[in-house]
């Protein structure tokens, strides 16, 4: 039952973290695009800290129940010597290198985001979005290969 509990909360915090890149690359940041810079830098940069914010809460979720699931199936399958999935060890990988863009993006683009904001400065605020933009379509695209991996193997 744990174990069921643990796998919902992992997969609707992945769901959360990869719909919500989707939607900002493809349907929110296009429609800014009518709003003149001041608007729409700080537009994004409110939606980008409410949206970093459960992403972060995303993340702890999925390293402690995907580490939990890992640990339940190792120790199990010790004893009866059946290997862990390698598209496991793959997804693992993966999502550790998304953990760590995201803390580029939340820690260092972000930062020159709100710099921009609260200095008003539009251009390095557009910079920055554009910046942020670029690694949240690479962390996408981990994502989707993470997806795949687990399809095919």
């Amino acid at each position: 039952m744990i174990y069921a509990i643990l796998k919902t909360l992992h997969l609707l915090s992945i769901i959360l973290w990869l719909g919500g890149m989707a939607f900002v690359l493809f349907f929110l940041r296009p429609a800014l695009g009518r709003l003149q810079p001041p608007d729409r830098v700080t537009l994004m940069h409110d939606v980008l800290r409410r949206f970093f914010g459960a992403v972060s809460a995303a993340i702890i979720i999925v390293l402690v129940s995907g580490l939990w699931m890992m640990s339940e199936f190792a120790s199990g399958a010790a004893a009866s010597g059946i290997r862990m999935p390698m598209s496991w060890m793959v997804m693992a990988t993966l999502g550790l290198l998304m953990m760590g863009v995201f803390g580029h993006i939340r820690f260092v683009l972000y930062k020159r985001l709100q710099r921009a904001v609260a200095g008003s400065d539009w251009p390095a605020g557009g910079a920055a979005l554009g910046s942020i933009r670029l690694w949240v379509l690479a962390n996408l695209l981990l994502g989707l290969v993470i997806i795949v991996v687990l399809l095919l193997l």
